[in-house]
């Protein structure tokens, strides 16, 4: 999973990144129905490549993460043009599309995806928190992302987060230790996920799989 770097916005200002997760995640059998493995041929320790999520869209389509979609063994159909996002060629066996909506700050989420530590499928829960622009290689402006207590390991990267109400709310694309915020909020939120939300990237879903 890519860490990510954050610029000043209205709200938050820095992320200190440290670690391979942040906050609780557990063995799920409910991720096996949600979202997808996805190796690259990039080798590890562990002899089998690295690895990141996807989220099945439709038959022939898999949302991922573009950190993800970059050294993954499946073809690129389109990037974002300023998100930590792709959609990638994967057959999928999806009775019904899945359906979309935003969520907002104070909504609970579920994270899904697969752990590079163990190659299983885990979840998390957790609270949106805050939003904050992000920007490195794969964010670039006007990216936002939505900031949550959910659990993140690596691996996870390209995962699905779904609202209370089974709608997907978005991708998560890292996690950091610690974000310092507005100065009128001087207590800094402490290792949170980082997950780009529906609204940044809806139009952008629409055209490239119609």
């Amino acid at each position: 999973m890519k860490k990510i770097m954050a610029i000043p916005t209205s709200a938050l200002l820095t992320l200190a990144l440290a670690g391979c997760s942040v906050g609780q995640y557990d063995y799920s059998s409910e991720a096996l129905k949600r979202v997808d493995m996805n190796f690259t041929g990039i080798p590890t320790i562990l002899g089998v490549g690295a690895l990141g999520s996807s989220i099945p869209i439709t038959p022939e389509y898999s949302l991922t993460a573009a950190h993800v979609a970059k050294l993954s063994v499946q073809r690129v159909k389109a990037y974002h043009p300023y998100c930590d996002l792709a959609i990638i060629y994967h057959k999928n066996d999806i009775k019904s599309l899945p359906k979309f909506r935003n969520s907002t700050v104070g909504e609970s989420v579920k994270m899904y995806g697969y752990s590079f530590i163990s190659a299983m499928p885990v979840e998390s829960s957790g609270v949106n928190l805050a939003q904050t622009g992000i920007r490195n290689e794969w964010n670039k402006r006007p990216c936002v992302a939505m900031v949550s207590n959910a659990g993140v390991v690596k691996g996870m990267s390209g995962g699905a987060v779904y609202n209370s109400d089974e709608t997907i709310g978005g991708v998560i694309v890292g996690f950091t230790s610690e974000i310092k915020r507005h100065k009128n909020s001087p207590v800094p939120l402490k290792d949170v996920s980082l997950y780009i939300p529906y609204k940044n990237f809806e139009s952008w879903l629409v055209s490239s799989t119609s």
